[in-house]
């Protein structure tokens, strides 16, 4: 039989698989007819008119760009991409062809944003873009490839006269008076020219047809990228609000005054966007699905949690040791009794803290319930923790949190809080959908009570590994490696990926 880190080790993939470019485009956009063409996204059907132009930014838009190359073929007049300063030079030792652009591509790329910071080159790709889509006429149609991740940064278009450095001054004040990333966005959006729906109201009168790959919870349109092509449900009146709150209101630079008394006090209206169609073709739900429809070949009893798992990544790991804690007392019989309500009690009141959207514990719970211990359980979740850095190790989130579960059930397996976890396997995975978490090569890593408990045996102090915040160094300690998550770059971004894998022994 395959053991769990195989079983774990295909659903990733698999979920991966699901939100690659190539396959992601395949599945969703079509060319059909030759007389009067027509596009047809997820079914809809858009007619080509007259001239097709496709333009995008973002990490994983290169491999979105030569997948919708191919499907175009001959129809695509040109286009303009904004990627991430050196990912061809990544993918082209990665060995990625099919993420590359012919060599007689219509499609211009431009590298930037050095650092995921808005740059010169940014700046320029983003006027490039910019300059495209105010030359469009009524006929024609505009295909928008949007990836969340780094789509924000490789779209800098200040309105004139903001320069690009004095608003990266002013958002860097920002952030560092402590304004949470969804206020900084709302200041971006006010004094850009293309996001918060300033695209898609540039390239008017033209059709717009958005593709996004979300790396947001809650896929919101207007904030994956700073939402180009969606409208922006703030007004100029939020960004004085915030610029207020945080005391920046009195030494502001003369031009982002000037843009702020001109600025319409509403936002654009709804009806304003009748010429755009936003799809979302990626996210962290399709690829849980995809997990979840895998596990279930696999011969499991499978769940999905919450596609919108977030928080310090210490209380994180917590709601999933108590989770794994109350399945094994299932496993054992024993999933009614004092235990299992003290278990019950503490998780409704942890997800209750960490406001996960969406999710309905209690209910999850009853699912659970009705499992029973004849099959193995996978119970499957994504998001993005947060990790408060303190040491000087070397690590990402994603291995921290695994680290952090394994050693939360060692713990309550030695104080025998939960003895009836002796009588199941138990591994957790947790990884990064890009392939890359926090500065190492590892995607993420797998961790057991097993391997806490060997660890422990060879003299290790896992606490200090996790106090500074060394979980790669860790893992690299055993059996070569072995627990580590090593994908490779991805080319694409869906946030996080956790999987529970339960079997009686």
């Amino acid at each position: 039989t395959m053991s769990l880190r195989e079983h774990a080790l295909s659903l990733f993939r698999g979920a991966v698989g699901t939100v690659r470019p190539a396959p992601m485009l395949k599945r969703a956009l079509k060319l059909q007819g030759d007389g009067c063409p027509q596009l047809l996204v997820k079914g809809q059907a858009f007619p080509v008119k007259k001239d097709l132009y496709v333009v995008g930014f973002g990490k994983a838009v290169l491999g979105m760009a030569a997948a919708a190359e191919e499907i175009l073929g001959d129809h695509l007049t040109r286009g303009i991409i904004n990627v991430p300063l050196g990912i061809q030079e990544s993918l082209q030792r990665a060995g990625m062809q099919e993420m590359l652009l012919k060599p007689h591509s219509k499609i211009q790329v431009i590298e930037g944003a050095k650092n995921n910071l808005p740059d010169a080159e940014a700046l320029k790709g983003a006027v490039a873009i910019l300059e495209l889509a105010e030359g469009l006429t009524a006929d024609d149609l505009l295909l928008v490839l949007i990836s969340g991740r780094g789509g924000s940064a490789l779209l800098p278009a200040p309105i004139p006269p903001i320069l690009l450095e004095e608003k990266e001054k002013l958002t860097k004040m920002l952030a560092s008076r402590g304004a949470a990333i969804q206020e900084l966005n709302i200041v971006r959006k006010t004094l850009s020219v293309l996001k918060g729906g300033g695209l898609a109201q540039l390239a008017h009168p033209a059709r717009v047809v958005s593709l996004i790959l979300s790396d947001v919870i809650g896929d919101p349109l207007d904030i994956i990228a700073s939402g180009p092509t969606a409208p922006s449900s703030h007004s100029v009146q939020d960004c004085l609000q915030i610029l207020t709150k945080y005391n920046l209101l009195h030494n502001l630079p003369k031009s982002v005054e000037t843009v702020l008394s001109r600025s319409p006090t509403k936002p654009t209206a709804p009806e304003n966007y009748s010429h755009v169609s936003n799809f979302i073709l990626g996210s962290n739900t399709l690829a849980l699905e995809e997990a979840k429809r895998q596990a279930e070949g696999l011969g499991y009893a499978a769940l999905v949690l919450s596609a919108a798992v977030h928080g310090e990544v210490g209380r994180v790991a917590t709601l999933y040791c108590q989770l794994i804690q109350l399945l094994c007392l299932g496993f054992a019989s024993l999933g009614k009794g004092p235990l299992s309500d003290e278990l019950r009690g503490n998780l409704l009141q942890l997800a209750a803290e960490l406001q996960i959207p969406g999710l309905d514990l209690d209910k999850f719970l009853q699912a659970l319930q009705g499992l029973g211990p004849d099959r193995p359980v996978c119970i499957l979740a994504g998001g993005e923790t947060t990790v408060q850095l303190q040491g000087t190790g070397k690590g990402g989130r994603n291995q921290e949190l695994a680290l952090r579960v394994g050693l939360g059930l060692h713990k309550a397996q030695a104080t025998g809080a939960s003895s009836p976890q002796g009588r199941c396997e138990i591994l957790f995975l947790s990884g990064e959908t890009d392939g890359q978490d926090g500065p190492t090569e590892a995607a993420g890593a797998f961790c057991s009570p097993g391997l806490v408990a060997e660890a422990l045996q060879e003299g290790l102090d896992v606490e200090a590994f996790l106090r500074n915040n060394d979980s790669y160094t860790f893992f690299s300690q055993f059996q070569g490696g072995h627990h580590l998550l090593v994908t490779g770059l991805t080319g694409t971004n869906v946030m996080d990926i956790q999987a529970i894998l339960i079997r009686a022994m």
